[in-house]
């Protein structure tokens, strides 16, 4: 194992955090949510206007003289086939929060803009909002971040760190050596506490879904075996290779994600629902620039409220994820063009989740407009049952039910063995395969802080300790972008 300052201060740090949400987890929760409500009040717009120049940004260098670069040596091959490589980085970037929201989000937001809206137009604009936040900026914010690792890692024979950047284009001076090892170090901290915020709402739904189909309680003992064998699942992975242990699992739960949706699709108000998605998407890529330079101004406080819980916690969510997110997919996009990469890691992913969301929501808002309104009145006492009680509508609810707690399962350990992975990377300087002891005893801390979100049990709370962790990455992303554009423009010049 190889041990530095690096390694040692983030294991520290983050077991630190675990420590204490484990001792005070409401005490972490409320003193999270203040500074994360203060920074979105001061510096929303700043989040906002970063996440649409990185589509922007990504859209340039996809069409540009730059879009032919290869990542790595020119005539390099992909390690995996392009299958296996969008079913890995989705499972890594969004997979658990798909089946969480899948039904809720689009309700919740409903919810909110019916009190000035006619409900249909209310369904409309709650299916847009949800598109906004999980599609396109949030794909860019992953892409260009991980691009920007790739290239400076394949291309320019740097390591697999957010500090190679910086080096590369600056050079090994004192302050950029200082400003690389705290790019590291902050990487390393918000990738282990955005993940252990994925991992509490994974096992809070996976709870709430086996107390409903077993007919048992929903007991802190049922959470703490969820726990448990989530953690032997995750760290048997964590010890073996990754293309054997994350691309299988990968494949899995996508493959059930998949069944699932097309299940629906079909036993569900196919027209109602695939009127909704035709419309609803060709609404999206109209509107989708300009609403990305949103900031609700002027409206009053419970609109600007719920932008900040819902949208701007997205933006800043998805910068928390995209160190490790970002890493993990440059590790697997060795040898594909620049063009090939963002087109794969952006358009890909964007379609399945407005696909996801159309069917999904489609049927939560069929049920408002035309039906009981049941699921709206499950999704206002509990967002981690609305799934299930959607699947209860269904036939064959209880093997749609089994299937999604089981997708949901792999999705957490999917995405606790690539961050792990990534961690490992990080803290072993960059080694593109670090050893199995390194990446166990970061799933070990892992699932520390897993348990410390779960013990916070408010998903509200728990979305505003990732946001914390990500607040510097608002500001560090752009100079990462610099050294990208200095570099590409630099190559082409030559």
């Amino acid at each position: 194992m190889k041990v530095n300052a690096l390694l040692i201060s983030a294991l520290f740090v983050s077991s630190c955090i675990a420590l204490w949400g484990v001792v005070d987890p409401h005490g972490l929760g409320s003193v999270s949510s203040r500074i994360v409500t203060i920074q979105f009040e001061s510096r929303g717009w700043f989040i906002m206007l970063e996440a649409s120049a990185l589509l922007l940004l990504a859209i340039y260098l996809a069409v540009s003289k730059y879009g032919s670069i290869r990542i790595g040596p020119e005539g390099s091959e992909p390690e995996f086939s392009t299958t296996a490589w969008i079913a890995m980085l989705f499972a890594a970037g969004m997979g658990v929060g798909l089946l969480f929201f899948g039904v809720s989000e689009p309700l919740t937001h409903f919810s909110v803009i019916r009190d000035f809206s006619s409900d249909p137009e209310a369904a409309r604009l709650a299916m847009f909002v949800t598109y906004l936040n999980w599609g396109f900026h949030a794909w860019a914010i992953y892409g260009v971040v991980a691009l920007i690792v790739a290239y400076f890692a394949f291309r320019r024979e740097r390591s697999l760190l957010l500090s190679a950047p910086l080096l590369d284009v600056y050079g090994e001076k004192a302050w950029t050596r200082g400003l690389a090892w705290l790019f590291d170090f902050l990487s390393v901290v918000a990738i282990a506490v955005g993940l252990a915020g994925s991992l509490a709402m994974g096992v809070f739904q996976i709870q709430t879904g086996l107390a409903g189909v077993l007919g048992i309680p929903n007991s802190p003992y049922l959470t703490a075996t969820i726990f448990a064998a989530m953690c032997v699942a995750f760290l048997i992975p964590l010890r073996r290779d990754l293309g054997e242990g994350m691309s299988k699992l990968s494949n899995l739960a996508m493959a059930i994600a998949i069944g699932l949706l097309v299940f629906l699709l079909v036993a569900g108000p196919t027209s109602f629902m695939m009127n909704s998605i035709v419309s609803g998407f060709g609404r999206y890529v109209y509107n989708v620039i300009p609403a990305g330079f949103s900031t609700t101004e002027f409206f009053d406080q419970s609109i600007s409220t719920w932008f900040q819980d819902w949208t701007l916690n997205y933006m800043i969510w998805w910068l928390a994820w995209s160190p490790f997110v970002g890493i993990f997919i440059a590790r697997i996009s060795r040898g594909r063009t620049i063009r090939e990469f963002l087109a794969g890691v952006i358009i890909a992913p964007t379609l399945f989740s407005i696909f996801w969301f159309g069917v999904l929501g489609g049927v939560g808002f069929f049920d408002v407009l035309d039906g009981s309104g049941h699921l709206l009145e499950v999704n206002e006492m509990s967002l981690d049952a609305t799934t299930f009680a959607l699947l209860q509508q269904f036939p064959l609810k209880f093997i749609t039910q089994i299937a999604t707690i089981t997708a949901a399962f792999l999705f957490v350990v999917t995405s606790v063995v690539s961050a792990g992975f990534t961690l490992a990377m990080i803290g072993t300087g960059g080694d593109e395969n670090p050893s199995p002891s390194v990446r166990t005893i970061w799933g070990m801390v892992l699932g520390a802080l897993g348990l410390a979100m779960i013990l916070v049990n408010d998903v509200s709370l728990v979305r505003s300790i990732i946001a914390l962790s990500a607040i510097a990455f608002v500001f560090i992303v752009p100079i990462l972008v610099v050294c990208l554009l200095k570099s590409l423009s630099k190559e082409v010049a030559k």
